[in-house]
């Protein structure tokens, strides 16, 4: 989760408009 959020704050994210980002390790839940 850390490594998302921090991926988020960087500029290597800037070309992101809209996204869906599975931080859960792709756990899928309800």
């Amino acid at each position: 989760m850390a490594e998302a959020v921090a991926f988020l704050a960087s500029d290597r994210a800037r070309y992101i408009t809209g996204e869906i980002l599975d931080v859960n390790g792709g756990l899928v839940m309800d």
